[in-house]
């Protein structure tokens, strides 16, 4: 991939003016118990508040207004535990395009009802013991489609960091940044952001215990491919980071940090009892490891990227009721 030109950050202002109008300019919270408690200053960009719940509708539009009128005809096909699926129909309806969503069996019932309700049609697999980017391959050959990736796509990633650009431009520089970390869009995304605009802030990718693919490869230095993680963080069951989105990361990220499936739902029940917000496990990655890393965070100004708040009620309020 280093034959390859990566993405930069003109890439991400690109993006910025691309989705104007279109995306959220999503808001930035904070609470005071939280500050007390870490002893910190803690904004959080609040991308459970972005059009269909999560920061995927910035890499997805990004990267279908890009489309050329024949793309733009025969459509899009993309494979996603359900953020990015519906980023992605969200995004194709908005621009008249049909699209197709790979989407695995056991993907949250309102991930996929919502994808549906966007107009685009779902195929099904299971992600235990089938490869979604050999359908995806085959459906875009077949039919003539365009393959968008949840995370390895230069505008895709480009579009994500669009979400770190709002927050530096509204709280100015930070101390440390921490970001779910998945396939590594968000988090590649955000590091364009960063370096560009808060070059000392030190960043950092959480990603669940079960699945530290992400952590294993930064430490070795290689992309490191791991079997499905079984854990409540769904959107971040990928099995290995991307090409674009290791090298991104391999270079601007300072550490990659894990957090237990435990702690994301305290950070869970904390966001609903004290912020009054709905947010995903996935989308909690990033204050459960500020909770454990509160020691070494006093006196700082900590970045909290919120990724999405897409969860089925039933299985929200069995994991925060659960003792």
């Amino acid at each position: 991939m280093t034959t390859v030109e990566l993405p930069t950050y003109a890439d991400v202002e690109a993006a910025a003016k691309r989705i104007e109008g279109h995306a959220n300019r999503t808001p930035v919270q904070t609470s005071r118990t939280l500050n007390e408690l870490v002893g910190a200053e803690v904004f959080f960009k609040c991308e459970n508040f972005q059009r269909m719940g999560a920061f995927k509708f910035r890499g997805a539009f990004n990267a279908l207004s890009k489309f050329s009128p024949e793309q733009r005809q025969a459509g899009v096909v993309a494979f996603s535990s359900g953020n990015h699926a519906q980023g992605i129909a969200l995004s194709a309806r908005i621009l008249g395009m049909p699209a197709t969503i790979i989407m695995p069996h056991d993907a949250p019932a309102a991930k996929v009802a919502a994808t549906k309700g966007y107009g685009a049609n779902v195929v099904v697999y299971d992600r235990y013991t089938e490869d979604r980017e050999a359908i995806g391959r085959r459906l875009a050959q077949e039919q003539g489609l365009t393959l968008i990736p949840p995370y390895d796509h230069p505008d895709v990633l480009a579009g994500q960091g669009t979400a770190a650009k709002e927050l530096f431009e509204e709280v100015g520089a930070l101390d440390s940044l921490y970001v779910p970390l998945g396939g590594g869009g968000l988090l590649s995304g955000t590091a364009l952001s960063t370096r560009a605009l808060a070059p000392r802030c030190a960043l950092y990718g959480v990603e669940p215990e079960a699945g530290n693919d992400g952590q294993q490869s930064f430490r070795r230095g290689e992309i490191v491919h791991i079997d499905t993680p079984k854990t409540i963080a769904d959107g971040a069951q990928t099995q290995h980071l991307g090409a674009y989105t290791f090298e991104i990361i391999k270079r601007d990220v300072d550490d990659v940090l894990t957090a237990s499936d435990a702690e994301l739902v305290q950070a869970m029940k904390f966001f609903a009892s004290r912020m009054k917000m709905i947010v995903e496990p996935t989308g909690c990655l990033g204050l459960a490891a500020v909770l454990r890393t509160k020691d070494a965070l006093k006196g700082k100004r900590v970045g909290v990227m919120i990724s999405g708040g897409n969860i089925d009620l039933d299985r929200f309020c069995s994991l925060v009721s659960a003792e």
